[in-house]
């Protein structure tokens, strides 16, 4: 069920038609992971009651069946990460995807052998490993929970994990789904060999397709999330056709439960029931899959060629709206995309208001390693009682990178005449905490 949001539809009507040993067999196949005593108190609001934020995980892990992926890893891996976002009035949805080689920080997570992680900088998949380094899900779930929340605003309400084995019995209960590669796809690290047109594929060979990421297309993990978003709509699609094949159907849902592992309130077919009960009535057209937006970080550190940062303002504003509940289309954020400013095409100058001595040092420092480009430091004319950001006129989209990207809520913006050319100033006030900047 985690790799489709909508797959989860499927159990509303098979519930009400399967016997009690089924249902039973189903309810008892979900495993439950408690997260909550590892969150801590610090944690974004939820702006918008009633509304939803589920952590979809695809666990990476080389455990049991999954051993033959490979022996290189030993610890717990998240090789997809989603949230879907469930409006409050049930009209609409939004899926979207986390690139697993975005560049963030990742926060102090309980590592579940007794170690506490030290906050660092890292691809946003490691959050998984380092919460899972004890081998438990909860404590992988945990770290991923958080570090979602604090790259994003947004409160996760549930999490659903998802394991390799569960994805191929749910493939292989459908009888196969079908792939249009555009070119032939051979790796031997994907274990796939596939040749480039439609044809249906079984559960290992859906497996190898959602996962192969190199020789395929750019190589990106970005190419990799948009097969994976197809797969997803096309495997929605064959699940609601199999509604009248009762031995479909319960192989599907055996194979989707016994994969599962999800927070105590979601564990059971009834919480999940529910879920689809309000997914069900969502047109297909107001279901997004979106992925946050993105580029390669060499455009702002040039010897890093193996990650991406998120794009800003326009990540921002899409959290922002889910955050408060409001639809955003595939459309509006491809289009809101192309307005794309570099955070090293951003010139800074940062000027301390707060009358804390290297405050604005300190500021610049972290604005380096974020890519942006410092021209200076120094002191405000005069004390500020907030943080603000000013530049001459032309420069509003490179001040809007800028003040997203700021830990601070509504930064004041503005023109000035006084501004110098080609230069964006930060004057830094006592409610930047520069310890969340980054």
């Amino acid at each position: 069920m985690a790799w489709g949001a909508g797959v989860t539809s499927v159990v509303v009507l098979a519930v009400g038609g399967v016997g009690a040993w089924i249902y039973q067999d189903l309810n008892d196949n979900i495993s439950a992971a408690d997260v909550d005593d590892k969150l801590g108190g610090d944690r974004p609001e939820n702006l918008s009651p009633g509304s939803q934020n589920i952590l979809v995980v695809g666990s990476d892990s080389r455990d049991g069946a999954n051993a033959k992926y490979g022996k290189d890893l030993t610890t717990m891996q998240s090789d997809t990460l989603m949230v879907l976002h469930v409006p409050a009035d049930r009209k609409w949805a939004a899926v979207v995807s986390f690139p697993r080689d975005s560049y963030v920080e990742i926060p102090a997570c309980d590592m579940g052998d007794g170690r506490t992680s030290t906050p660092h900088k890292a691809k946003i998949n490691e959050a998984f490993a380092i919460g899972g380094a004890g081998g438990e899900v909860a404590g992988a779930a945990a770290c991923s929970i958080k570090t979602v929340e604090a790259h994003t605003g947004l409160r996760i309400d549930h999490f659903m994990s998802v394991d390799f084995s569960g994805f191929k019995g749910m493939v292989d209960a459908l009888d196969g789904i079908e792939v249009c590669p555009e070119q032939a796809i051979t790796s031997d690290k994907a274990r796939l060999d596939l040749d480039a047109g439609c044809q249906t594929v079984d559960g290992e060979t859906a497996l190898g397709y959602v996962r192969v990421r190199y020789g395929v297309g750019d190589g990106s993990d970005i190419g990799r999330i948009g097969r994976q978003q197809e797969f997803m709509n096309a495997l929605v699609k064959k699940a609601k056709s199999k509604l009248t094949s009762p031995n479909a159907l319960y192989g599907f849902l055996r194979s989707a439960t016994k994969s599962l592992t999800t927070d105590p309130d979601l564990a059971g077919i009834q919480p999940i029931y529910a879920l689809a009960d309000a997914l069900k009535g969502i047109p297909t057209d107001r279901l997004s899959f979106l992925t946050v937006p993105n580029y390669p970080r060499e455009a702002d550190v040039p010897t890093d060629k193996a990650n991406v940062v998120w794009q800003y303002p326009q990540a921002a504003d899409l959290f922002t709206s889910l955050a408060k509940d409001e639809e955003t289309t595939k459309t509006q954020l491809q289009t809101a995309v192309k307005d794309l400013v570099y955070a090293s095409a951003v010139r800074v100058r940062v000027l301390n208001g707060t009358g804390i001595g290297g405050r604005a040092a300190a500021v610049a420092e972290k604005l380096s390693a974020a890519g942006f480009t410092v021209t200076g430091t120094g002191n405000a004319p005069e004390s500020a009682s907030e943080t603000t950001v000013s530049h001459p006129a032309g420069l509003e989209r490179q001040a809007a990178v800028l003040s997203s990207r700021l830990p601070v809520t509504g930064v004041p913006s503005s023109a000035s005449a006084e501004a110098d050319e080609g230069v964006v100033t930060l004057v830094v006030g006592p409610d930047l905490d520069v310890d969340e900047l980054g």
